[in-house]
């Protein structure tokens, strides 16, 4: 499969280094420019290209960039991208220590994703928001695996749903599908499921204890 990553920091990095190790195609960039992935690009075999060239002919998109960069990224980022791309959105809003107060966010009720989703101009499913980058590297397990992790997946798609649970079972981990992209406050910072290292029994009790008032701790 071909696929995208813009980001190259702790999840996205780390993605790039599994998914080519899987066999993926696999395209990166940050925004340094190619030039500053030389290191990943030895290591892992991933081409590294500006921005505007990561979704180009891509399958899946992994846009894994600070929510404040989200508005800066290029117009038209998935315009050459394959049809039906899938793009899966990693963030999270940090109001307090990075991201700054978004109004949106903070008083206009959307969810971190449905945010995101508008200022990309493209449907977005949120997957990785809440792993732990090492636990990419570290804990993959095979499928019945007592110790295999669950991630939950929030879409409106069911169809990019199912694209993205089928990649993250082939990177070593179970899934849960913690509803629409309106549901995915579920899985926010702050939540009971974030950050959780658990199988799919307690992943899907944590999605369903989670509270839609967002903690004081992640406001601004």
């Amino acid at each position: 499969m071909k696929i995208g990553i813009i980001g190259a920091g702790n999840i996205g990095g780390n993605l790039t280094r599994r998914l080519t190790a899987l066999g993926h195609q696999v395209a990166v960039a940050n925004s340094r420019g190619p030039e500053s992935l030389k290191a990943l690009v030895e290591e892992t075999g991933a081409t590294a290209v500006p921005a505007t060239e990561a979704a180009r002919g891509a399958e899946v998109v992994v846009v894994t960039v600070p929510l404040k960069a989200v508005p800066g990224l290029p117009a038209g980022l998935f315009d050459g991208a394959a049809e039906g791309a899938v793009v899966i959105d990693t963030g999270n809003y940090y109001p307090r220590e990075r991201d700054g107060r978004i109004d949106a966010i903070e008083d206009g009720g959307l969810t971190e994703s449905r945010w995101t989703e508008q200022h990309l101009g493209h449907p977005v499913v949120k997957a990785f928001n809440g792993t732990y980058a090492q636990d990419l590297l570290d804990r993959p397990r095979p499928a019945g695996d007592p110790e295999r992790l669950a991630l939950p997946v929030a879409g409106d798609d069911e169809a990019a749903k199912r694209v993205v649970r089928a990649l993250i079972d082939e990177l070593g981990f179970d899934s849960v599908d913690a509803g629409g992209i309106d549901d995915s406050w579920r899985q926010q910072p702050g939540t009971p499921v974030y950050g959780l290292r658990e199988g799919v029994e307690a992943v899907t009790r944590a999605l369903a204890e989670a509270s839609p008032e967002r903690p004081a701790a992640h406001r601004a």
